[in-house]
C-alpha cells in the first residue's frame, strides 16, 4: 500500500500535469505529456496509474472542464435518492460509517471558548493537509497546495478564535491516516463546529455518494430552503472539514465548478480522482 507521502508526491505531479493538459488540449499524446513533465512515458504512466488507478490519458478526460457537466447530466443523484444510490457499498471512505456530532448553537456562539483543538500537518493525496480535531473527532481539514501553509493555518484557526490550539500530530495521526487512505473500511469521527444552517448544509453534503455531484439548488431544496441558494453556496464554502464533508461535489446549475475554498486545481483534482477510483 502506498504511503500518504507517496500520494502527496503523486498529487504534486498531477498539479503540474493539470497545467500541461490545459495548455496542450485533449489531443496531447502520452509521450508529449511525459516530455513536458520531464519524465519518460513509462515512468509518468506508472506514477499516474498508481495514484489514480487509471492511465494518464483516461485521467486526462476527467480533468477537463466538461467532465463536471457530464457528471451533472449523467451521474448526479438527487439528495433524496442518495441513500439508495450506493451508500451501502464497500470501500467508499467518504460515504460509509461516518460518525458525526455537531456542536450546540450555544457552544458555537462562544466561538470556541473552553474548547481545545489539536492540530498537525500530514501528507495527503491532494498535497499537504492541516488536520484539526477535538477529543470528539476531526473538526477541520485544510489543503495547503494552493493557499500555502501559513494561510491555511490562519484560515482554520480564525474560525474558532477563542479556542486553545495545541500541536499534537501524534494524537490525530490515526484519524488522518484513515481519512486519506483510499478504500478504508471505516471513517474517522467528525465534530461539526458551525451555525445551525451551516450544519444542515454540511449534513446534506454527506449524502452525496463518491463519484457523483449535485447542485447548490438541490441542496437548498433538500434542507427545506429552496430559495436560499446563495446562502447554501456560502455555507458550502465555509465547510471546515474538506474531503470528508464533500463540498467539492457541489456544482453550479450550469455544471460549472464554481469556487473552492482551497483552490480550483484541488477541486478538479479531487473530482477527477474520485471518478477514476470509481472506474478502477
Amino acid at each position: 500500500m502506498n504511503t500518504s507521502a507517496d500520494q502527496s508526491y503523486h498529487f504534486n505531479v498531477m498539479r503540474r500535469a493539470i497545467d500541461v493538459i490545459d495548455a496542450g488540449g485533449p489531443g496531447m499524446s502520452l509521450e508529449t505529456m511525459a516530455a513536458e513533465m520531464g519524465m519518460s512515458a513509462a515512468h509518468f504512466q506508472r506514477l499516474f496509474s498508481t495514484w489514480a488507478g487509471v492511465s494518464p490519458k483516461r485521467y486526462q478526460q476527467y480533468l477537463t472542464l466538461g467532465h463536471a457537466k457530464a457528471l451533472l447530466s449523467q451521474r448526479h443523484t438527487t439528495l433524496e435518492a442518495a441513500d439508495a444510490a450506493g451508500l451501502s457499498g464497500t470501500g467508499r471512505l467518504h460515504d460509509l460509517f461516518l460518525r458525526w456530532e455537531a456542536m450546540s448553537p450555544g457552544e458555537f456562539a462562544r466561538q470556541g471558548a473552553n474548547l481545545t483543538i489539536y492540530w498537525g500537518w500530514f501528507d495527503s493525496p491532494f498535497g499537504p493537509a492541516l488536520v484539526m480535531g477535538t477529543d470528539r473527532g476531526i473538526c477541520g481539514i485544510g489543503f495547503a497546495a494552493e493557499a500555502g501553509a501559513k494561510a491555511t493555518m490562519a484560515d482554520l484557526t480564525a474560525r474558532w478564535p477563542k479556542a486553545q490550539f495545541i500541536e499534537d500530530a501524534a494524537r490525530l495521526r490515526p484519524w488522518a491516516q484513515t481519512a486519506f487512505q483510499a478504500g478504508a473500511s471505516e471513517a474517522p469521527p467528525l465534530y461539526l463546529i458551525g451555525a445551525p444552517f451551516q450544519i444542515k448544509v454540511w449534513e446534506a453534503l454527506l449524502q452525496i455518494p463518491s463519484g457523483h455531484v449535485t447542485t447548490y439548488g438541490q441542496i437548498a431544496k433538500a434542507i427545506g430552503h429552496p430559495k436560499a441558494v446563495r446562502a447554501v453556496g456560502t455555507a458550502v464554502g465555509r465547510n471546515p472539514i474538506s474531503l470528508l464533508i464533500p463540498c467539492h461535489r457541489a456544482l453550479r446549475k450550469s455544471g460549472g465548478l464554481g469556487g473552492y475554498h482551497w483552490g480550483l486545481p484541488v477541486k478538479r483534482g479531487i473530482l477527477a480522482w474520485e471518478s477514476a477510483r470509481a472506474e478502477a
